[in-house]
């Protein structure tokens, strides 16, 4: 295939049991290892899913017969396609004519096809899921007595079987569905029928019948009654009506059968199209190799339809056979005009006149086969033969029979039975049977049988199986031809099916029939081996080369080659040359000969080349040799002599040295006096002017300290009495918040008295309308005597007395009920008002308290102040016995001439702060520059890096630097709170918001962890505001955001200020992004909760149908989970702290909680159960967002809604109708509302 670039064909032909499937596995076990390519990627390669696919199909294609224990009961012919370079690309295996009448029918020794005996021999675990058994209980298997094969274990085959399976593609499920349908073709084969008791159709025989209809219908997965109707009944289509028409015991059992055998044919065609589509085929290969494993030819006892199709097949092949052996062959002899003499053969067109139609002739019995009508029986089908072909040498009628014909074909004479031919033909398709299968709950069932067209539907439509396989083999030819074709005969050596005995008159037969022996006699008395003039010429030109130079055209060439080779009985055609056998490996072995002797001396002269180059290379080595030793010792000698030359200019080195060594000696001495003289006079000199200056300096930090005390006793007097007046401005409305909130409980204990009133009268209004009906009834059964007795005239008078004071009482009691439902309106009004007045009262109350803390922090943070001053007053207190005139002394003249100034310079252990002020006295011009900028820079939005914010970073480590937080007085906080305040005009924008919350909290801790007060050995107390708590909670989980950055200063009071400052704007950032949150969840929780009064009962269509509408009140509470969702990723995009993130859900949650709650309680339509499945639902909607967003932003949120989630399960609880009094009272005990 690859040298000659031509697709290549391998027919396998042979008697039945003469061993081609075997021949066959073994061609495609060769060319998959010669085609084969290293697959590493894990998958299952090409080659070894075309082998695996024969095990499959062998076990539902092939069965026993009595020539053969594994005879292939359909054609197979498999495509191998190449690509370029001959690696196997793709295949495609294409079957013919299964035999599909052996499931319900088999002679006795044969037997079924192997996967229905290998079912019954699987593990017991598959046995008991499909509910089989022993193959003998089984009616389309026990036809015959042969059971089990001694060549065969089927429960082996069965696991091998799905072994395959795996391999070639076919997953779990499938392979389930396939041995399910199996089993149900057994269990129908089992189902009986006899005429009906009641109506003349058909009905299961018995119990027994009527179980394995059953099973049939659960392993089909359809219904029963519906099986059984498509056994049993048939539906008539007419013109404008359906006409149900039962059917008898034979026609049932018929139908049965055609059912079986069309879903096993089914079956059948998906596992070729599934091995086909897991294999893959490459429409770009180049190259095919076909292996044909078709039919051999049978002539039984008891031939029918099967076998005349089959020894049709056979008669294709051989004539295909002649047509490349013998005919084409001899043609080309001809054709190149050599002597020769023409070699009879048998020529079988004659047979194929016969049964194939052909262009000249207009009958044949194929013809008649397709043309014959569904009403016709077998007996005209053979009269029409014997009338048409009855001169016919190949056709012959028997004489004991009227309807059977024997053809004389090549094997030998077949005599055919004609009764089941043209039941056989049809291809019936049943439309109950279609119906049925198709509407399976079975995917695979289902898939085997869709849908046919209208037409088809409506009637059962005849086809013949005859055309279609006519169809078949045209194509098969057309594939054939197209290809270069190599024939593999095989020979059934004996009919025992025995290994080691051979019946020479047998096998003599086979060959004469097959045509082997006119083939022999060919290619002995042939010219088996040919090449073209150029392929010879360039092959053998070697056996004479001056067939090279030119002067030779390429017919003299090849002469002078075959002369100079002593040849003879060779003929040279047009084109070619043609020799005799055995003449082509006489020409190879001369030319190797001469090859032989050329590959001698081409290596006496690569040896002498070689031997060459050695001498050279030792030459060329020792000469280098020679030449390194001379330079060697020469190289000795001028080392000598530099070492002559070293010693004399180390000795003159030497004596330098010395001398050197003693003058510096002598200097250095010198020098040494010199300068200690010259330091001690310098050290006294040094001593003096120390001793001046020191005494400038204890006068200067003593006037200094004197002025310092007189002015933070003037400080301390001042904060003390602001801190006293802010103190009792706080404790004042301190008192005011104290008894409004009296004022809120008061509120709350009047509503819970109005609530209990109002169940009482509620208990009251019920008890009154008992009695009511228990009055009625009893007036009821009065009157009702009294209209039964007529007759009496006279009644006493104490019954009418009583009647009387019955209507009294039954008056008052209506009047007492008009007036409670009165003053249950009244009772319910009033206590909605109240509920309103508690609500708010509970807001304010929430507002107080809010306000009490900020009080109370308030004061908190003035007594710290107080106790810094106090501690800086008591660090001042050793100095205060210092005389205060020292203030006014004058200057002192020091030595050199200078004086002496008030603000002179300050010592190391004195004077720091006085220093400081100085400095940023200096520095002020410098420093104003850097706020302007750094103002300039924070208003921008620097973003974040490494998920920190940058501009509260930047800031810090400004105030840092600058040294602001040590200040006694600065402005730069002035500025930074004007910035921020500034920067909070955009409440609206969420994103902005949330970005100044992450500066402002990540600010607020970076001053937390840094400033220290005076009193820090003090226990600090503990924090009362929002954010001094949230300061201290998320400090671990920010514990890395300021490593590096963070160190401890010593506070003062602008910095304890500006942290207070910064607290309350965080405050209020916290504020109003919580508040932006709330308003935007107020309406959609309003309209959550008027959404189920307006839909009327409809709330459950609400839920199902909420993801198909857009407004569907379900979308309410999507709206919510987008809000939440669209805010928490605002806050996570500018890395606000998880804890503050925790805080804004978990109070979101609870104004959830509230709203509803107090929903239910305010408004009595919202008491519903479809309300509270309305709001159930939205509950479970937050609780998966809680889950799906963590703990670590959702924290306690969900428990926040616990009221609402108590309110609703009470509401729901009442619906369903399997909710108990023990259940109602164990919700009632949980409940914490």
């Amino acid at each position: 295939m690859i040298k000659e670039q031509i697709s290549q064909a391998i027919l396998v032909s042979g008697e039945s049991g003469a061993g081609k499937t075997e021949s066959t596995k073994m061609l495609m076990q060769y060319l998959a290892f010669m085609g084969g390519r290293n697959n590493n990627t894990g998958e299952r390669s090409v080659e070894q899913k075309v082998l695996e696919s024969n095990p499959v199909l062998e076990a539902f294609g092939n069965a026993k017969t009595v020539r053969n224990n594994n005879s292939s009961r359909f054609g197979k012919f498999v495509e191998i396609q190449f690509d370029g370079r001959g690696r196997i690309s793709g295949a495609a295996i294409r079957t013919y004519l299964l035999e599909r009448s052996r499931v319900c029918q088999v002679s006795d020794p044969e037997r079924n096809y192997h996967c229905f005996y290998m079912l019954c021999a699987a593990p017991p675990e598959d046995v008991e899921k499909f509910k089989v058994g022993n193959p003998r209980t089984f009616h389309y298997l026990n036809q015959s007595n042969c059971f089990e094969l001694d060549v065969l274990d089927d429960s082996k085959e069965y696991l091998e079987t799905k072994r395959a399976m795996d391999i070639v593609g076919i997953n779990q499920a499938e392979q389930e569905a396939i041995f399910r349908v199996v089993a149900a073709i057994l269990h129908l084969g089992n189902v009986e029928f006899v005429k009906g008791k009641k109506t003349d159709g058909a009905e299961p025989k018995d119990d027994k019948s009527r179980l394995h209809l059953k099973t049939a219908a659960d392993l089909f997965m359809c219904d029963e009654k519906s099986l059984e109707d498509s056994l049993c009944k048939r539906v008539i289509v007419t013109r404008g009506d359906r006409i149900t028409k039962s059917l008898d015991p034979a026609t049932a059992a018929i139908s049965r059968d055609a059912l079986a055998k069309i879903v096993y044919s089914k079956l059948f065609d998906w596992l070729v199209q599934k091995i086909n589509i897991s294999i893959g085929q490459d429409l770009e290969s180049k190259f095919l190799i076909g292996v044909l494993d078709i039919y051999g030819f049978e002539s039984f006892k008891t031939n029918s339809f099967e076998q005349f199709c089959i020894n049709l097949t056979n008669e294709k092949l051989q004539q295909h056979f002649n047509q490349h052996v013998f005919k084409m062959e001899q043609e080309e002899y001809k054709k190149e005009q050599i002597d020769w003499s023409y070699i009879e053969f048998v020529d079988n067109q004659d047979i194929l006149d016969l049964v194939e139609k052909v262009q000249h002739q207009s009958y044949s019995i194929l013809s008649f086969l397709c043309h014959m009508f569904p009403r016709s029986t077998h007996e005209t089908f053979a009269e029409k033969l014997y009338q048409t072909f009855k001169d016919h040498k190949r056709f012959v009628k028997p004489k004991l029979s009227r309807t059977d014909f024997t053809i004389c074909h090549y094997a030998g004479d077949v005599t055919y039975q004609t009764e089941l031919f043209l039941e056989k033909n049809k291809d019936l398709v049943v439309p109950e049977h279609q119906a049925l299968l198709n509407a399976s709950k079975c995917s695979f069932v289902s898939s085997l049988f869709p849908p046919l067209p209208e037409e088809t539907s409506k009637s059962s439509k005849f086809s013949s199986i005859a055309t279609g396989f006519k169809q078949q083999l045209q194509s098969l030819l057309e594939t054939l031809n197209a290809t270069e074709p190599h024939y593999v005969r095989c020979i059934k050596p004996n009919n025992a099916l025995k290994p080691g005995i051979f019946e020479n008159n047998n096998i003599l037969q086979q060959l004469r029939c097959g045509g082997v022996m006119e083939a022999i006699r060919i290619s002995t008395a042939g010219f088996p081996s040919r090449k073209m003039f150029r392929e010879f010429i360039n092959r053998f030109s070697i056996l004479a080369p001056e067939v090279l130079n030119g002067s030779y055209n390429d017919v003299a060439a090849s002469k002078r080659i075959l002369e100079k080779s002593n040849l003879s009985g060779y003929q040279v055609g047009k084109t070619k040359v043609f020799l005799r056998a055995g003449q082509m490996a006489e020409l190879d072995a001369r030319r190797g000969a001469v090859l032989g002797v050329s590959a001698i001396v081409i290596q006496r002269k690569v040896r002498a080349y070689l031997s060459r180059r050695h001498f050279i290379l030792l030459r060329l080595s020792s000469i280098k040799l020679q030449a390194f030793c001379r330079g060697q010792a020469v190289r000795h000698q001028y080392a000598r002599m530099r070492r002559a030359a070293a010693c004399l200019n180390i000795q003159k080195h030497s004596r330098k040295f010395l001398a050197r060594k003693a003058y510096k000696n002598l200097y250095f001495s010198s020098v040494t006096i010199q300068a200690g003289i010259r330091g001690m006079i310098a050290r006294d000199k040094l001593l003096l002017r120390k001793q001046m200056r020191a005494v400038t300096v204890i006068q200067s930090q003593c006037r200094r300290f004197l002025a310092s005390r007189h002015y933070l006793r003037l400080k301390k007097a001042a904060i003390t009495t602001q801190c006293a007046w802010r103190g009792k401005l706080a404790r004042r409305e301190l008192r005011n918040i104290r008894m409004a909130a009296k004022e809120t409980g008061a509120l709350l204990e009047a509503n819970t008295k109005l609530e209990k009133q109002v169940e009482e009268l509620t208990w009251e209004l019920k008890k009154m309308q008992r009695e009511k009906e228990l009055l009625m009834k009893e007036s009821g059964g009065t009157k009702n005597i009294a209209g039964k007795v007529p007759i009496i005239k006279e009644v006493p008078v104490i019954d009418n007395e009583f009647m009387v004071k019955l209507t009294a009482e039954n008056e008052q009691l209506k009047a007492l009920v008009t007036s409670l439902e009165k003053q249950i309106e009244e009772t319910n009004k009033l206590s909605e008002e109240r509920l309103k007045q508690a609500s708010e009262a509970e807001m304010k109350i929430i507002e107080l308290k809010t306000a009490m803390q900020r009080l109370e922090e308030k004061i908190s943070d003035m007594e710290t102040e107080d106790k810094i001053l106090r501690q800086k007053a008591l660090q001042s207190a050793p100095s205060r016995k210092m005389s205060p005139q020292s203030s006014f002394a004058s200057s002192t003249p020091l030595q050199n001439g200078n004086h002496a100034q008030l603000n002179s310079g300050p010592s190391k252990g004195f004077g720091r702060e006085d220093s400081r002020m100085r400095r940023s006295k200096i520095e002020l011009p410098q420093a104003q520059e850097g706020v302007d900028s750094l103002i300039k820079c924070t208003t921008q939005n620097l973003g974040f890096s490494q998920e920190k914010p940058v501009a509260a970073f930047t800031i810090y480590k400004c105030l840092v630097h600058w040294r602001t937080l040590e200040a006694e007085r600065t402005s730069v906080f002035d500025n930074l709170i004007q910035m921020i305040g500034s920067s909070l005009e955009k409440q609206d924008d969420n994103d902005h918001m949330a970005y100044w919350l992450s500066n402002t909290s990540a600010l607020l801790f970076l001053l937390q962890s840094s400033l220290k007060s005076s009193a820090a050995a003090q226990k600090p107390p503990a924090p009362t505001s929002f954010f001094s708590r949230m300061t201290q909670s998320f400090r671990s989980s920010s514990a890395n955001l300021a490593v590096g950055v963070v160190r401890q200063v010593e506070a003062k009071y602008p910095a304890l200020l500006f942290k207070q400052q910064l607290t309350a704007y965080a405050e209020k950032i916290y504020g109003i992004i919580r508040d932006n949150l709330k308003k935007d969840l107020s309406l959609l929780l309003s309209c959550c909760i008027q959404v189920p009064r307006a839909s009327k009962g409809t709330a459950f269509k609400t839920f199902e149908e909420s993801e198909e509408v857009d407004s569907s009140p379900a979308c309410h509470w999507q709206r919510i989970i987008e809000s939440l969702n669209k805010h928490l990723s605002t806050l996570k995009e500018n890395f606000v702290p998880p804890t503050l993130i925790q805080k804004i859900f978990i109070q979101i949650f609870a104004y959830i909680n509230t709203q509803l709650f107090n929903s239910f309680l305010v408004r009595r339509e919202c008491c519903t159960f479809s309300n509270g499945q309305y709001v159930k639902y939205g509950l479970a909607e937050l609780e998966l967002w809680c889950a799906q967003v963590t703990e670590e932003y959702a924290g306690s949120s969900w428990g926040e809604l616990k009221h609402t989630r108590q309110a609703v399960a009470f509401l729901v609880c009442f619906f369903y109708s399997f909710t108990r009094l023990e259940f109602v009272e164990l919700l009632i005990y949980t409940l914490v509302v």
